[in-house]
């Protein structure tokens, strides 16, 4: 069905040139508009309409009118016969096309092959290429038919080529050990059985992570040594697009040690090579992971438990300040008399009990006995594990300040098998790194029986754990062989300095930093002008010397519902009642197509198209409102659990539910009515909303806020109420990351120029990626009383008087330039 177009689409596409004009000058009636409907459509396309239904009735009109031919006359036109094919034989001569050969097509496939599919593996996308390559080289597209074998032809060829690529790369040796993993002897299951260990293995590989605990890290590390213990090159994927291996792993992580099998020995290597490869990766990020959480827990628990030991004891002293004159007096006062004859009877035993144990709650004692708990705990059950990460994963940092921290990990992994060993040898270098904090000093450092100073190496440990979760948090110390905790020097494009002059094209941003400078100083001058002249006609907002902050805001009213908000709400409970949600999520499948984004992950799919859109609908139902597969297998639609858990795991991939979401989003912009709905917008709200979860998943994290367990769903919302982006956020992650990841990623036909936060979505460092990524961050500040604003530049103190008792320093210049 054709789309509706506006006027400025109308005439940029459909108006008829001079020569168009001339070409249609000898015609008449239906004819004379049928040809021009023909041509301009083939202009702006490429070929020719399959139906008269392509063809949208705004353009029909506006080409009507430039012919002088009534619109109606387009019902006489003959859409088949010797007619149309003249006409369509003229447009081609014309415009220099030429039908497309059988020569042509296998010239297509061929180029598809060597230049789009080993890169590019979605049929869509394919598709588009090989039109636009028509155009380049005039041919008129083939059938749709014709056009989707070519777009599977290329694709299949294509992938022929880059399986017999990475298996030719691989080893005898290495091929032996990924036949092992899928070797006969497991079910289709993936379930380990026979005598060969290989698919026990496999299926170990390919389970998910368990809860935050020793055991699961011990796991983890079982499954990194048996990835590597393949012994797959790290250069057997070196020019292979990463989302073609994403796309190998997902079809190798779902399919069975059977069907895995089945394939050709080229497929079966580069589908397992692929699923290690991004495996060793995964897993990676899993350990460093369960390290970061691990170390919290270790800290938050030795506070927690050590607090409730005081609690016990704890009994608050009120008068401190006159017990302990009362104390001082009849001290200075008692000569050599005992304690008990002179202190006691002012300060009862008991009082001073309960005063020791205040001082401990709360002094540096409690410090210390948090330490000293902390210690315990690490060295009579986490340090096994933590242990053995330092023998799996290989830190490293770009700055040399961070070196001591790396230095005292390699002391660490020396002395790990040292016994009972108390101290490091007095000999040995001790690296000095920011977790040797003061509370610590009295732990880590000691006095051994000859009064010399040595090092406790327990005490040590835990020091520079604390130090490395802190680094990793803030990536000033990364892991080799990682994806999430890489090096941070390879999010930049390698290829940014011979490409700086297109990259600051694309942000819009001169490459003289003094021209940018400037620009920067120029706006924010006139931003300070224009508050500066509107503020006293602004009776909700005062800036003016306070105590409690210089910015006062009045406080909104709340605006009136809207006069026909209640009869348009009292109008569809009358017309359609209470709407099933199975219901309104089929319309949505139905309407927008959004379920021919959903392929095979295995590519070997052969259930009928209805029946995997019912059981995919069945399954995003469950996950969706958290009913559950079980559940919903329970209705009367004849689809067991198992066949629905299957075609969730084998089509429903991450990549897969992004892209329904995409198409849904895109197909509700382009329904709606601009009378009813008004302009599109382009500005999103964004927000996190905490859902509680079990402890067994690994993202389950205490939130502070929340005040309970669980995870964060970061969303981006339109003015619509339609969602563009969603992610999963750590319990202690930035929101401020999420939000531009969101604005930028979204995917959708949206674009975002503005986007609302909260005050946890913004930051100085905030306001300026997004002033470089080209949309507005629009904050609500909470203490937006305490807020100051920067001068442009220096020497300019009696500027702006109105807003003085805001401002502050001005902007240092000189760090950015």
């Amino acid at each position: 069905m054709a789309r509706e177009l506006g006027q400025d689409e109308l005439i940029d596409r459909w108006t008829l040139v001079e020569a168009e004009l001339a070409m249609v000058a000898g015609k008449r009636g239906a004819t004379r508009l049928g040809f021009a409907v023909l041509l301009r459509f083939y202009t702006e396309h490429g070929r020719f309409p399959r139906s008269r239904s392509e063809i949208p009735d705004a353009a029909v009109d506006y080409v009507a009118r430039q012919v002088g031919v009534p619109v109606t006359e387009l019902a006489f036109y003959d859409w088949s016969g010797r007619t149309i094919e003249f006409h369509r034989s003229q447009i081609r001569r014309t415009l220099g096309f030429r039908e497309c050969s059988v020569a042509d097509a296998d010239k297509l496939t061929e180029w598809l092959v060597t230049t789009v599919t080993q890169t590019e593996r979605g049929a869509e996308r394919v598709r588009d290429q090989l039109l636009d390559r028509c155009r380049e080289e005039r041919i008129e597209p083939p059938t749709g038919g014709r056009v989707d074998r070519i777009v599977r032809s290329a694709l299949h060829r294509g992938e022929e080529l880059l399986f017999a690529r990475v298996a030719i790369r691989l080893s005898e040796a290495v091929r032996v050990r990924l036949f092992a993993l899928v070797a006969a002897g497991a079910d289709d299951d993936g379930q380990p059985g026979g005598d060969g260990d290989g698919p026990a293995v496999l299926a170990s590989i390919r389970s998910d992570p368990g809860n935050v605990s020793l055991n699961t890290m011990l796991t983890e590390i079982a499954k990194l040594e048996a990835v590597r213990a393949v012994g797959l090159s790290a250069g057997v994927f070196a020019d292979i697009a990463p989302k073609v291996v994403a796309a190998w792993r997902a079809r190798a992580a779902v399919e069975a040690p059977s069907h895995l099998r089945g394939h050709a020995p080229e497929v079966t290597l580069a589908l397992l090579a692929a699923l290690l490869h991004c495996r060793e990766r995964e897993i990676t990020d899993t350990l460093v992971e369960l390290l970061i959480s691990t170390v919290h827990r270790i800290n938050a628990r030795a506070e927690v438990r050590v607090t409730k030991e005081l609690i016990k004891e704890f009994k608050r002293v009120t008068g401190k300040e006159n017990l302990l004159f009362r104390v001082a007096e009849a001290t200075v006062n008692a000569g050599d008399q005992l304690v008990r004859d002179t202190v006691f009877p002012v300060a009862p035993q008991a009082v001073l009990a309960d005063l020791i144990a205040e001082f401990k709650s709360s002094g540096p004692t409690y410090q210390r006995t948090v330490k000293a708990t902390l210690k315990g705990s690490y060295t009579n059950h986490y340090r096994t594990g933590l242990i053995k990460l330092l023998d799996v994963l290989e830190f490293r940092s770009n700055n040399t300040t961070h070196r001591p921290v790396l230095d005292a990990l390699e002391l660490i992994t020396r002395y790990a098998s040292a016994g009972n060993l108390h101290y490091y040898p007095a000999g040995e270098h001790i690296p000095v790194h920011r977790g040797l904090s003061e509370d610590w000093e009295a732990l880590v450092y000691k006095d051994d029986k000859r009064r010399r100073q040595r090092v406790v190496r327990m005490v040590y440990e835990v020091c520079t754990f604390q130090a490395l979760r802190e680094q990793l948090r803030c990536k000033e110390i990364w892991v080799v062989g990682a994806d999430t905790w890489r090096n941070p020097a390879e999010d930049l494009p390698t290829d940014f300095e011979d490409h700086r002059v297109e990259h600051y094209q694309a942000l819009r941003k001169p490459l003289d930093p003094s021209q940018f400078i400037a620009d920067l100083q120029a706006e924010m001058r006139a931003e300070l002008e224009a508050l500066h002249t509107a503020l006293p006609g602004c009776d909700w907002l005062s800036i003016s010397d306070r105590a409690a902050g210089a910015v006062k805001l009045a406080p909104l009213e709340a605006s009136p519902e809207p006069r026909n908000l209640r009869r348009l709400k009292q109008a569809v409970q009358a017309r359609w009642g209470t709407v099933p949600l199975i219901d309104m999520l089929k319309e949505a499948v139905l309407r927008t197509g959004c379920l021919s984004a959903v392929t095979s992950v295995a590519d070997r799919g052969t259930l009928p198209e209805h029946v995997l859109a019912e059981r995919l609908l069945l399954a995003i139902y469950g996950y969706g409102t958290n009913t559950g597969i079980r559940a919903v297998a329970g209705g009367e639609h004849g689809h067991s659990e198992d066949e629905i858990r299957y075609a969730r795991r084998r089509y429903l991939s991450t990549e897969a539910a992004r892209q329904i979401a995409i198409e849904i989003a895109n197909a509700t912009f382009a329904a709606r009515q601009q009378t009813l709905w008004g302009d599109g917008s382009t500005a999103v709200a964004s927000d996190s909303t905490h859902f509680g979860a079990f402890d067994q998943n690994i993202f389950t994290e205490w939130h502070s806020r929340y005040g309970g367990r669980g995870v964060l769903i970061y969303w981006h919302v339109e003015r619509g109420s339609v969602v563009i982006h969603s992610q999963r956020l750590n319990c202690s992650a930035s929101e401020v990351h999420a939000m531009v990841d969101g604005a930028i990623r979204h995917g959708t036909d949206m674009q975002v120029e503005a986007n609302y936060v909260d005050t946890h979505g913004q930051s100085e460092i905030g306001f300026g990626i997004t002033k470089l990524l080209g949309f507005d961050l629009l904050p609500r500040i909470k203490r937006i009383n305490k807020v100051k604003l920067y001068r442009p530049a220096a020497g300019e103190p009696d500027a702006w008087p109105g807003l003085a008792p805001a401002m502050t320093r001005p902007v240092r210049w000189d760090r950015g330039a």
